[in-house]
Order: structure tokens, then sequence, then C-alpha cells
């Protein structure tokens, strides 16, 4: 049976990824140390050490942590991924101050009670200069969701809720741990709304991908995307202005 496609906007997400790794690599020369802070399975962790990396998944989950290691073994990763049971506040003692390159924190903020502590912790466990991969879920589009499917009175309480995150909102939260917005792209900008009959095929599934690639940084689209990813990093000097 032949391996169903990816969504377009996990495609883009992980080309978005995939360049700002590369921006990394050639001031370490060697693999990254990578944290996937609340990976589950290893969607992505398994991505990142196809590129050669070593990853550390940390996720609360003892299930989820157990089919990481069930893919680890069947696509032969098991050197390169590990998954240590933690979350946030565990990552200094599972890993040590200034220990990791790199943290992938995707759609965790939406989900925690206190994401500036999140990204503390996150900030503890990287090296100087080190990076954080940031992806989290934007109210305007869950609104939008919201409204359109008829919950009217839902996508008031969301608005209104302090708690719901947008680029503005996640650029503070960056900023007040220390570190410096490198770039910030919508993700799901324009894919998320395309029914998937419409792009069944390589050809329309292609044009879409690269919609997304064009629109992922126009402020109007990007405020409007299911998720914002942010890429930035620690040492200031380091930082390169992205918008």
């Amino acid at each position: 049976m032949p391996r169903r496609r990816r969504p377009v906007a996990t495609t883009r997400l992980w080309e978005v990824l995939d360049a700002q790794l590369g921006t990394l690599e050639p001031s370490r020369q060697r693999p990254l140390d990578v944290v996937d802070l609340g990976g589950g399975t290893g969607g992505l962790a398994l991505d990142v050490a196809r590129r050669g990396h070593h990853v550390t998944v940390v996720d609360p989950s003892a299930d989820a942590l157990a089919s990481l290691e069930r893919r680890l073994a069947d696509e032969q990763l098991a050197a390169s991924v590990v998954g240590r049971q933690g979350d946030a506040a565990d990552l200094v003692g599972l890993l040590g101050e200034g220990s990791v390159d790199v943290v992938l924190c995707h759609r965790v903020l939406e989900v925690v009670d206190d994401p500036a502590a999140v990204l503390r912790h996150a900030a503890a466990v990287l090296r100087p200069g080190g990076a954080l991969s940031l992806l989290v879920a934007q109210r305007h589009a869950v609104v939008l969701g919201q409204a359109l499917a008829g919950h009217v009175a839902a996508a008031r309480q969301t608005w209104a809720d302090p708690r719901r995150l947008d680029l503005a909102s996640v650029t503070a939260l960056v900023e007040d741990a220390g570190f410096g917005v490198v770039e910030s792209d919508g993700i799901g900008a324009v894919s998320e709304l395309v029914p998937e009959s419409a792009v069944e095929g390589a050809a329309a599934s292609a044009d879409l991908l690269a919609l997304e690639a064009a629109l992922g940084r126009d402020p109007a689209f990007r405020a409007l995307a299911a998720h914002v990813h942010v890429f930035a990093r620690l040492t200031p000097e380091d930082v390169l202005s992205g918008f």
C-alpha cells in the first residue's frame, strides 16, 4: 500500500525547519543535539534524526513514548533518538544546563498553564547561541473556525481569552525568555482551508505548497494561519531581524 502523502501544512513546516537547522550546522561541524519537548510518538523527531542529528524526545505520556520506541525499532533509528518521560520543568534534571543546541517546542504553549515558564526551562538547557523552534496555534484561526462552524459564542470566548496566543504574544514571550526572533512563518495559511479532494494530484499539491511558501510571511495571511512558527536564537548578537 503506498504511503499517504503528507498534509501540505506539515510539509511546509518541515521545509521551514529544515532550512533553519541548516543555518546552525556549519557553526557546529557535528550533529546537533536536539530536544523535542512534548514530542509524543516522534513524528518530528524522526525527521530530524534522518538528517543526522541526535534527538531526545521529552514527553509526559508513557504510552506515547512506548509508541516512539516501536517506531524507532521499525525505522532503525534507535541509535539517534531516545525518549525520556517528563515535561518542561524536568528538562534541566534530565539533560543538564547548557547541554543542547536546539529545543523543538511544537503545539505545547497553547496547552500549558505557564507558557513563560516553559520557555525559561527551554532556555536553561540551551548552549550559547542555541535555537528554539516554536509552533503555536493562533487564536485568529481558532476564532474564525469556530465562527464559520456556527459556534459564535465559543468564538467570542476564545477571542476574549488572554491565554490564547498569536504572533505578537508569542514574540513577547520569546523575547522575555531571552531569545531574539530570527524568522516567523504562518503554517496553514491557506492549505488548512482547502479540501483534500482539491489537491489529490501531485501537481495540485505542489502548487498549494508553493502558495503556502509565498504567503507564509505576508503579515495578513500569517495572522490568519492555523499555526505560527517562530525560530529564535538565545544569544542576542546571533539574532537576525526576520520581520
